[in-house]
């Protein structure tokens, strides 16, 4: 099945964009209708989330999660087999600059980037411009994991890190001159995570930013990607490095995090990885959510 889904995605990468983005989109509805489990793990997110807003409006953005899941899945395609140029056409850098000049400064860099649905396009449109370190999380089909590993290492010189080898190996990494692509937004169960607020509610967190920017020298810049409608492809977002981090205290700085990434989420709801369950770690003595 992994392989008519590879040889799938390398068939539709020859389409334009303007012709992936409804064949995702539709496919997307159609998992929507059909994978009840996801589905109720993106409606339970959406309403821990998005309280006030009404049911039929958490509705709707449940279902164009769905649709631009399917375009990420399709459009990953242009990821695995499309040559530079047309990467670069099609997903292009806000603030480009601005890294560049912490790269030939010697900066080290960690790219704090979330799990938005354009996150792999938007890494493979970073690697054509930077030598990146990121991690790499094997996955149980060897064909999709093959596949994964190559788009993700296809250009430039990129460092994949195991999650067991990630601390001191990112730490050199980032002192030889490699931004950091880090993701530090997923539920990883207790180990090395603290309680804190995301979007209000009490979410297990990784607090290993703060310890690594500072054992790394690091300044922290958000990296955040974008879904364009339709045909006009993606943006890559990169804010300003934060000034006075790491702070007083972790629990401090893991809370600067989320609330960083609520911003960023707030302005493109229905393009964060919502079919995560985000809060599955509960606090002693919660209930489970999902």
């Amino acid at each position: 099945m992994s392989r008519i889904v590879v040889a799938l995605l390398w068939l539709l990468h020859w389409l334009p964009l303007s012709l992936q983005a409804p064949i995702g989109r539709a496919i997307g509805l159609l998992l929507y209708l059909i994978i009840a489990p996801r589905r109720r793990v993106v409606h339970t997110n959406l309403r821990l989330c998005f309280p006030e807003l009404p049911e039929a409006e958490r509705r709707a953005l449940a279902r164009e999660h769905f649709a631009l899941a399917g375009r990420s899945l399709i459009e990953r395609g242009l990821a695995w087999f499309a040559p530079a140029e047309r990467i670069r056409r099609l997903v292009r850098i806000e603030g480009e600059e601005r890294l560049q000049k912490l790269v030939e400064a010697r900066q080290p860099v960690i790219l704090l980037t979330p799990h938005f649905l354009g996150l792999d396009l938007g890494g493979t449109r970073m690697a054509i411009s930077f030598d990146c370190v990121s991690i790499y999380a094997r996955q149980r089909d060897q064909v999709i994991d093959r596949w994964l590993f190559h788009g993700r290492s296809r250009f430039g010189s990129q460092v994949l890190l195991r999650r067991d080898e990630s601390v001191r190996a990112s730490i050199k990494a980032m002192k030889d001159n490699r931004p950091f692509y880090y993701l530090p937004d997923m539920d990883n169960g207790p180990e090395d995570s603290i309680f804190v607020p995301f979007f209000g509610v009490q979410a297990a967190t990784l607090s290993a930013l703060p310890r690594l920017a500072r054992l790394g020298g690091a300044v922290v810049v958000p990296c955040f990607t974008r879904m364009l409608p339709g045909g006009q492809g993606y943006v890559v977002e990169l804010g300003e490095p934060w000034a006075d981090f790491p702070g007083g205290s972790v629990e401090t700085d893991t809370r600067r995090m989320n609330a960083c990434i609520e911003d960023a989420v707030r302005t493109m709801p229905a393009q964060y990885y919502w079919v995560h369950r985000r809060f599955k770690t509960r606090p002693p003595g919660e209930p489970k959510l999902y």
